[in-house]
C-alpha cells in the first residue's frame, strides 16, 4: 500500500514538473524572457524640435518625422545617425533642386535616412532595439549661423 502511494505521488509530481517545463520552453521560444521585447522605445530631441513619429526598417532605413518650434525658420541641410559614437554619413534630404529643406516655425518634415549597413548596429531583426542619435544640422534664416540639433533614439525594428 505504501509503494503504491508513493508511486502514486511520484507520478503525478512527475506530470506536473514536465508540464510546467513544456510550459516554459514555449515561453522562452516566443521571447517572453527576452528584455529586448520590453524595452521603451523613445525619440527625444534638443530644445526647439520634437520627435512626432519614428520608424526603422531591418534594411536599416529610419523614417522619421520632426518638427520644428524654433524661434525662427529654418533650412535643414543634413541628417545622420550616430551609434556607439561612430556617426554615419550625413546626408542631405532628397529635396531638390536645393536639397534643403525650409522649416518655417511649427511645421514638421519627414526625413529619410540610412542608420546603419550591415554588422555595425543591432542585429536588424524585427523587435530588436537600435539606440543611437539623430543628427540634424541646420542654418538659422535670421541669423545665418549653421547648428546642429541632437535626438536620443530609442526605437525597435519593425
Amino acid at each position: 500500500m505504501r509503494l503504491q502511494a508513493a508511486l502514486e505521488y511520484l507520478t503525478t509530481y512527475g506530470w506536473a514538473i514536465l508540464i510546467l517545463a513544456v510550459v516554459l520552453v514555449v515561453l522562452a521560444s516566443q521571447g517572453f524572457f527576452s528584455p529586448q521585447k520590453y524595452a521603451p522605445q523613445q525619440c527625444i530631441f534638443s530644445s526647439g524640435f520634437s520627435c512626432i513619429y519614428d520608424f526603422l526598417s531591418t534594411n536599416g532605413l529610419l523614417q522619421i518625422n520632426i518638427g520644428q518650434s524654433a524661434a525662427s525658420a529654418i533650412n535643414v541641410t543634413s541628417i545622420g545617425c550616430n551609434e556607439n559614437g561612430t556617426e554615419t554619413e550625413m546626408q542631405a534630404p532628397y529635396n531638390p533642386p536645393s536639397n534643403q529643406v525650409f522649416m518655417p516655425v511649427g511645421a514638421n518634415y519627414t526625413f529619410t535616412v540610412q542608420c546603419y549597413a550591415g554588422a555595425t548596429a543591432a542585429s536588424g531583426n524585427v523587435g530588436d532595439v537600435y539606440s543611437g542619435s539623430v543628427l540634424l544640422n541646420y542654418t538659422d534664416e535670421v541669423s545665418g549661423l549653421p547648428s546642429v540639433a541632437v535626438g536620443r533614439l530609442s526605437v525597435k525594428f519593425t
